[in-house]
């Protein structure tokens, strides 16, 4: 198989991965891409009401980090930096997850690798079981999204490093 066509498979895979999401897993999706990327303004995109600003706000402040954590991101087996790298996505994600707005384990990888790239694939099962697990989550809320962590992602012995081909964007009808 080329690589063209190789691509092709990995970024259709990836849309029917998105596809299969809930419909307001699919809109913070887009979301968070277009505050944690930098693509246009989220503010006049997403905003329907003072929740849904506050909320962008949080993300703003919070996604800040996103650059430096890139770089912090642990090569190899070392445990050097680990602390701060896993703190601050705990938190990073603590916030998102408690918008109630990722259901699961699915949404929650597809939205952090595309944040951060595939080398914090391995990093994401701690991270979100991490966040996942804080008090600041309801009871019933933490159940469900622990419990939507597959044992196979849990226990993976390794973790794909291509980068994602598909990064899913809102579209706008400039007509309407």
């Amino acid at each position: 198989m080329g690589h063209t066509s190789k691509t092709a498979s990995i970024a259709i895979a990836e849309m029917r991965e998105f596809a299969s999401f809930t419909v307001h897993e699919r809109d913070f999706i887009e979301r968070s891409l277009d505050i944690g990327l930098g693509r246009g303004d989220a503010f006049k995109s997403w905003s329907r009401d003072p929740k849904d600003q506050r909320a962008i706000r949080q993300q703003y402040l919070a996604y800040r980090e996103l650059r430096q954590l890139r770089a912090l991101v642990p090569a190899g087996a070392s445990f050097d930096g680990i602390e701060g790298f896993l703190g601050s996505l705990i938190r990073i994600s603590a916030g998102d997850l408690a918008l109630e707005q990722i259901d699961g384990f699915s949404a929650y990888r597809f939205l952090y690798e595309r944040l951060l790239g595939a080398a914090v694939r391995p990093y994401l099962p701690s991270a979100f079981c991490g966040a996942a697990a804080l008090p600041h989550i309801a009871p019933e809320r933490r159940k469900l999204l622990l419990q939507s962590l597959s044992e196979a992602a849990a226990t993976a012995p390794a973790w794909s490093p291509t980068e994602p081909g598909f990064y899913p964007e809102k579209i706008v009808d400039e007509a309407a």
